[in-house]
C-alpha cells in the first residue's frame, strides 16, 4: 500500500522550486536542486508531480491563487469603482514588494509557452470578479468605453508591476510611489 501523500512535501517541493525558478530560470532548472533543496529525493518529486511540466502548472496554479487572496481579501463590494480598484492595486503592488521571488517566477511562467490551458483557466478564474468590476464600470460610464476591458486589466497590472520596481530601488519613496501610481492608472482608465 503506497503512503499517503504528504501537504509538507509537496509544499516544500513548491517552495524549493520557486527557489530554484527564481534564481536559474524555468528550463536551466534542474529537478535534482529542487529536490535536493525540498529536502526529498527526486523520485519523491516525481510522486507529487508526474513531470517538471505538471510542477511548473501547479506553482503557477499556487502562485495564482496566493496573488488573487492578496488583491481580492478584503474587496470593499459596496465601495466606488475607484475604492475597489484601489483595493485591488494595493494587494498587488504589498504582495509583489513582499514576494520577489514568486513575481520573478509568475513573470516567467505566462511568457513561457509551457502552461496547460487548464492552469492558464485557472489562474484566471478568482479574477473574474475584477473583470466584472470593470465591465461594469464601462457599462456605467465610470471607465472609458473606448479601450478594451482586457487592456485596462493588463495596464493595471503593468503600472502596479513598474511601481513594485520602484519601490524595490527606493523603499523609501514606497508611499509616493504606491499613490502616485495608482493616480496614474486611474487617470488614464476614467471617464472625464
Amino acid at each position: 500500500m503506497a503512503r499517503p501523500k504528504s501537504d509538507d512535501k509537496r509544499n516544500a517541493i513548491l517552495e524549493a522550486a520557486t527557489r530554484v525558478f527564481a534564481e536559474r530560470g524555468l528550463t536551466a532548472a534542474p529537478t535534482s536542486e529542487i529536490s535536493r533543496q525540498a529536502g526529498v529525493a527526486e523520485g519523491t518529486l516525481f510522486t507529487y508531480f508526474k513531470t517538471k511540466d505538471d510542477l511548473i502548472n501547479a506553482l503557477y496554479r499556487e502562485i495564482k491563487l496566493e496573488l488573487a487572496d492578496a488583491m481580492m481579501s478584503g474587496f470593499p463590494r459596496r465601495k466606488s469603482v475607484r475604492a475597489r480598484l484601489r483595493h485591488v492595486w494595493a494587494g498587488y503592488v504589498n504582495w509583489g514588494v513582499t514576494n520577489a521571488k514568486q513575481r520573478r517566477v509568475l513573470a516567467q511562467l505566462q511568457v513561457s509557452g509551457m502552461l496547460s490551458k487548464e492552469s492558464i483557466e485557472a489562474g484566471s478564474a478568482p479574477f473574474v470578479e475584477m473583470q466584472n468590476l470593470i465591465r461594469n464600470a464601462i457599462e456605467q460610464h465610470i471607465l472609458r468605453a473606448d479601450f478594451p476591458i482586457e487592456l485596462i486589466s493588463k495596464m493595471l497590472a503593468a503600472s502596479a508591476e513598474a511601481t513594485m520596481d520602484l519601490i524595490m530601488l527606493k523603499p523609501a519613496m514606497a508611499n509616493k510611489y504606491r499613490n502616485s501610481g495608482f493616480e496614474i492608472y486611474w487617470a488614464g482608465i476614467a471617464r472625464k
